[in-house]
């Protein structure tokens, strides 16, 4: 039976890793932008957002764990745990930004709503991956000392009290 450190791969650099990331997480996002603006033509918009987010998270963090990050597997229940929290951010993110949007103009258009909820989901993506990155795949590092030490027996001493004697009457 493979344990997670043999299913292991060599962690793919920065550069290689925002790649996947953007492949990956923009593909979700971008299909996400359309079910969002589909679901919402049925009900409250920050609900449909909310449903799509949960749903493309999921997929998204199998995705990052599968190829982005090379984690060498399925994700586990502690890094969908990990990634729900910047998914949250992106859903507070996003859902700022068509708040903000239905503020500033009585009825935007779709096409101007696809472009703030694509680039706020950008920019909420750039979060998201240093998070996925440097908290939820990360790799166990070995921890360096400045110099190695060698195990040497240590020797106990033990303090020896004089024995008293006591007459008790």
């Amino acid at each position: 039976m493979e344990t997670g450190q043999s299913r292991q791969q060599a962690a793919p650099g920065a550069f290689a890793s925002f790649a996947r990331f953007v492949l990956c997480g923009g593909g979700v996002g971008l299909a996400s932008s359309f079910a969002v603006a589909a679901l919402a033509s049925r009900i409250p918009w920050v609900l449909a957002n909310a449903v799509i987010t949960v749903v493309s998270m999921l997929l998204a963090t199998e995705l990052h764990a599968r190829f982005t990050f090379g984690a060498g597997g399925r994700a586990t229940w502690a890094q969908h745990a990990q990634s729900a929290g910047s998914a949250a951010a992106a859903y507070a993110v996003t859902s700022a930004a068509m708040i903000l949007l239905h503020q500033l103009m009585a009825a935007p258009g779709a096409a101007l709503e696809q472009v703030v909820y694509l680039s706020a989901s950008a920019l909420a993506g750039l979060g998201r991956f240093a998070v996925l990155r440097r908290a939820v795949f990360a790799r166990s590092r070995p921890k360096t000392t400045m110099a190695k030490r060698t195990a040497r027996p240590v020797r106990a001493t033990v303090a020896h009290a004089p024995a008293l004697l006591c007459s008790c009457a």
